[in-house]
């Protein structure tokens, strides 16, 4: 993955794609080799990691009951920003994600675009190197969506972070990603940009072509119950 790149993990049910993005953010171990975070390895120096990186999951994360600005208040302390500099992040995080006319409303009264814009606020507080969103724009409406493709190339223009994401959107991926990995039974099957990965498949194709040929020929289904009750009750609490 490029450093300062935006880079996509795309695949069927069941690749593996939650389960590496979990490794990464140092929610799970690996079981076997190694895996290396702005030079920290996951699983011995994981509050290293931790400092270094944001993670937007695809639950949602933010307290419905408190609003946004108090929501960032205590995420800045538990990034353990001090309490001077604290005001002056929560602050800036409202202004750049457009929420500043309603960061005294309860978060429960937000609609699913705005949700996400404040727990992308909440990730990017500490202004961490890499920052991790698992399916980011899942149950939005398509302006909602685009509201959240704004912010995330903004981060990556404007700052230099560098983002990984999972989707099965793949409008998304090609509008966004520098570069896509096609996981496949939790192997990555291919890596490239998406106009590489679309002309190695040829024939005029797109990255539904570039992921279906990638996974074997076919798309499986995959996943269990609780990811499809996980996923259907994020996607109807956003809506």
């Amino acid at each position: 993955m490029g450093v300062g790149k935006i880079f996509g993990l795309l695949g069927p049910n069941g690749a593996g794609k939650t389960t590496t993005i979990k490794i990464l953010t140092t929610l799970l171990k690996p079981t076997a080799g190694a895996v290396l975070i702005a030079g920290f390895d996951v699983g011995a120096f994981p509050a290293e990691v931790r400092r270094r990186i944001g993670y937007v999951p695809q639950i949602l994360c933010a307290d419905r009951g408190l609003t946004a600005y108090e929501n960032l208040m205590l995420s800045a302390k538990l990034y353990g920003i001090g309490r001077q500099g604290r005001r002056e992040s929560v602050a800036g995080a409202i202004g750049f994600m457009s929420l500043g006319d309603v960061s005294n409303r309860l978060v429960k009264t937000y609609s699913g675009g705005m949700i996400r814009r404040l727990e992308l606020a909440q990730a990017v507080l500490h202004r961490p190197g890499i920052l991790f969103l698992d399916e980011p724009t899942i149950g939005l409406d398509p302006v909602a969506r685009r509201a959240v493709w704004d912010k995330l190339l903004a981060l990556n223009g404007e700052y230099g972070m560098t983002i990984l994401i999972t989707t099965h959107d793949m409008e998304e991926a090609d509008s966004l990603c520098d570069e896509i990995a096609i996981m496949h039974r939790g192997s990555i099957a291919a890596t490239g940009s998406p106009a590489d990965l679309k002309a190695a498949v040829g024939n005029g194709s797109d990255l539904h072509d570039v992921l279906v040929h990638f996974s074997g020929g076919s798309i499986e289904e995959g996943g269990n119950y609780r990811d499809v009750r996980k996923t259907r009750r994020t996607a109807s609490r956003l809506g």
